[in-house]
C-alpha cells in the first residue's frame, strides 16, 4: 500500500479522543450524536465539500459504525469519493462500500459502474482496490457484472503480478457465491497455463482458484495434472537458493506444494508415464527429506515440512498403486506414533486408517498393533483415542480379530461416555464380521450389554439373538451364558431382553441341569420382572407363555404367579 504524506486527518483524530476520554456510555452516546449532526448538516447544507473533506467525514462515520453505532446516511457520499484520483479518498470510499453497504443496495448500480472504471485504469492500485472491494462484497450481482473483465485481468500480460493475484482471489470469492459465472471454453486453458507463471505468488494465487473449478468440473480441466506434477518437482527438486524468497523455515514454498499436492488428489493416477514417473519421485523425496535431520528447532520448520508430508500420504493413499511408497508412508507414520506432539499422533492415527483400508498396505498397518493399543491406554488426549480406536477398527482382520476386540472391550469400561455408543457398534460389528466361533460371538455381545448395556442399541441385541435363532450349534451354549448373567445382582434391561427371548426358546436345553432347571428358570426372570419397562414386561410374559410349552410341568406355578404377582 503506498504510503500517503501529509494527509493526516486532524478532525477525526480529535473525535477519536474525546470518544475514549468519556467517562461514561451516556456521555459517549451524546458526543456521537452531536458528530452525527454536525456529519448530516455538512453533506445537506455544504455543496462545496472537497474529496478531503468527504474523506474526513466518512471515516467518522466508519469509526461510529465500528463502536456499534447504525449509520443510515453517508452512503452517496462514499459512493462520491469513488471517482476520486487520490488514492486515499478511493480507498475510504471503497472501505466504506465494503463495510456498509449491502449486496442489494439501491447504490448498487453506481458503484458496479463505478469498478468497471477501475478495472479498465491504467494504475494498478486503482485495480487492485476495485478488485478488493468485489471480492468483499461478493455478491451474486457483481458476478454477473464482471464475469468477463477480472479472468481478463487474471491472464493478461500487461497486468502486474500483484493485480493477477487479488485477481484470482477475487474470482475464487464470486465462484463460491455464483458457481454458474466460472470461467470455461476459451478461459480453462489460460487459467492452466497459470502454473507456469514465473512469479510464485500468482501461481499460489490462482492454484486456489483453479482447485475449486477443478472440484465443479474435473474433466474440463484435467489438462492441469501434468502442469501441476512439474510445477511440483522443480520446487522439490530446487536448490535453497533458487526458492529463497518463498523458503519458509528452510522449507521451500510450503503452501504451494500443499496446494499442488491436494490438487492431484482431484484425479485418478496418471496414465502418463514419464508424469506418474516424475510425481513418485516428488512423493519418494518429499518421504525422503522427512527423514533427514530437522535444519532448525524453531516448531515454525516442523509444521511446515509435516504439513507437505502429510499432503504427500494423503496422495500417496488417494493414488493407491505404488507398493513402495505406501509401505514407505505407513513406515513413516508410524514413527509419530509415539511423537511427544499430540497432533502429531493424531494426524498420524487418522492417515493410518486410511493406509488400514488398503490391501497393499494392510500388513505393514497391522504391524503397530500394540503400539495402537498402548495409545489407546496410555492417551491423555480423547480425539486421540477415539483415532487409536478406528485404526484399530480399521486393520482388524481374522488374524487378529480375537485380540483387538477384547482391547476394545477392556478399554469400554473406563471409555468416555461420549464414544461409548460408537465403540459398542464397532466391537459388535467386528464381532459378528470376523466370527470363527460364535460362542465367541455371544460372549463378546453379552459383555458388550454388561460393560455398557446403556449404549447397546436394539439393532446389535436384535442380531444375536438372530444368529442364535438361525445356529443350532450355539443355542444351548447361548441359553446357558445369558442364564449365567441374569444372576448377577444389578443385570441391565437389554440382558434381561435378550435372557428372556433365548431361554424362552431354548431353556429346555439347559433345563436337565438342576442349577439351572425350568423352575430356577422361571423364577430368575421373574425376579427381573418388577424392575423392568412396560416393554420389557411383556417380553418377559411372552416368554412366561413359552415356558408353559417347554415345562409342562411347572404350568400350575406359572399361572399362580400370573393371578398373585404379574400386572403390566
Amino acid at each position: 500500500m503506498p504510503t500517503v504524506r501529509g494527509d493526516g486527518m486532524r478532525g477525526l483524530a480529535v473525535f477519536i479522543s474525546d470518544i475514549r476520554n468519556c467517562k461514561s456510555k451516556e456521555a459517549e452516546i451524546k458526543r456521537i450524536n452531536k458528530e452525527l449532526a454536525n456529519i448530516r448538516s455538512k453533506f445537506k447544507g455544504d455543496k462545496t465539500l472537497d474529496g478531503y473533506q468527504k474523506k474526513k467525514y466518512v471515516c467518522k462515520l466508519l469509526f461510529i459504525f465500528l463502536l456499534g453505532h447504525d449509520i443510515d446516511f453517508g452512503h452517496m457520499e462514499a459512493v462520491n469519493l469513488l471517482s476520486s484520483n487520490k488514492y486515499s479518498e478511493k480507498q475510504v470510499g471503497y472501505l466504506f462500500i465494503s463495510v456498509l453497504i449491502s449486496a442489494d443496495s439501491e447504490l448498487m448500480r453506481l458503484i458496479i459502474q463505478s469498478i468497471k472504471t477501475d478495472l479498465s485504469s491504467r494504475n494498478p492500485i486503482f485495480v487492485n482496490l476495485a478488485l478488493q472491494c468485489i471480492a468483499n462484497i461478493g455478491s451474486k450481482e457483481m458476478a454477473e457484472a464482471f464475469q468477463q473483465d477480472i479472468p481478463r485481468l487474471l491472464v493478461s500480460g500487461d497486468a502486474i503480478d500483484l493485480v493477477k493475484q487479488s485477481a484470482a482471489l477475487c474470482l475464487l470469492r464470486l465462484l463460491r457465491a455464483a458457481p454458474e459465472v466460472a470461467p470455461s471454453g476459451e478461459w480453462t486453458s489460460r487459467i492452466i497455463h497459470l502454473l507456469n507463471d514465473q512469479n510464485m505468488g500468482v501461481v499460489t494465487a490462482s492454484i486456489s482458484f483453479l482447485d475449486a473449478l477443478v472440484k465443479r468440473n474435473p474433466s474440463e480441466y484435467k489438462a492441469c495434472v501434468s502442469l501441476a506434477v512439474s510445477r511440483l518437482h522443480r520446487i522439490v527438486q530446487s536448490p535453497y537458493n533458487d526458492l529463497q524468497d518463498y523458503t519458509y523455515y528452510f522449507v521451500p514454498a510450503p503452501w504451494l506444494s500443499v496446494k499442488l499436492l491436494r490438487l492431484l488428489e482431484n484425479y485418478p493416477p496418471s496414465e502418463d508415464p514419464s508424469v506418474r514417473s516424475k510425481l513418485n519421485e516428488c512423493l519418494d523425496q518429499i518421504l525422503n527429506k522427512a527423514q533427514e535431520p530437522p535444519k532448525s528447532k524453531k516448531v515454525q520448520h516442523s509444521n511446515a515440512k509435516n504439513a507437505v508430508l502429510f499432503e504427500a500420504i494423503s496422495l500417496i493413499i488417494h493414488m493407491d498403486v505404488e507398493p513402495a511408497l505406501l509401505i514407505r508412508a505407513c513406515n513413516q507414520l508410524g514413527q509419530f506414533l509415539q511423537h511427544r506432539e499430540t497432533n502429531m499422533r493424531y494426524l498420524a492415527l487418522e492417515s493410518m486408517c486410511l493406509l488400514a483400508t488398503s490391501e497393499i498396505s494392510h500388513d505393514a498397518v497391522k504391524k503397530h498393533q500394540e503400539t495402537v493399543i498402548n495409545a489407546l491406554k496410555t492417551e491423555r488426549d480423547v480425539s486421540v483415542r477415539q483415532r487409536a480406536i478406528d485404526l484399530l477398527y480399521a486393520m482388524c482382520d481374522k488374524s487378529n480379530a480375537e485380540e483387538i476386540v477384547q482391547e476394545m472391550l477392556t478399554y469400554l469400561e473406563s471409555a468416555d461416555y461420549s464414544i461409548r455408543e460408537e465403540m459398542v457398534l464397532k466391537i459388535a460389528i467386528l464381532a459378528e464380521k470376523y466370527a470363527s466361533d460364535y460362542s465367541w460371538y455371544v460372549d463378546v455381545i453379552l459383555n458388550l450389554i454388561r460393560i455398557a448395556g446403556d449404549y447397546v442399541s436394539e439393532e446389535v441385541w436384535y442380531r444375536v439373538i438372530q444368529i442364535v435363532i438361525n445356529r443350532d450349534d450355539v443355542q444351548g451354549y447361548a441359553a446357558k451364558t445369558v442364564f449365567e448373567a441374569l444372576q448377577a445382582p444389578a443385570c441391565h434391561e437389554n440382558m434381561v431382553k435378550v435372557g428372556g427371548y433365548i431361554l424362552g426358546e431354548f431353556g429346555n436345553l439347559i433345563a436337565g441341569d438342576q442349577r439351572s432347571s425350568s423352575q430356577v428358570q422361571f423364577e430368575l426372570l421373574y425376579s427381573k420382572y418388577p424392575l423392568c419397562s412396560v416393554g420389557t414386561r411383556c417380553l418377559l410374559l411372552s416368554s412366561f407363555m413359552k415356558f408353559i410349552n417347554l415345562f409342562p410341568e411347572i404350568k400350575n406355578i406359572i399361572q399362580d404367579v400370573s393371578v398373585v404377582g404379574i400386572s403390566v
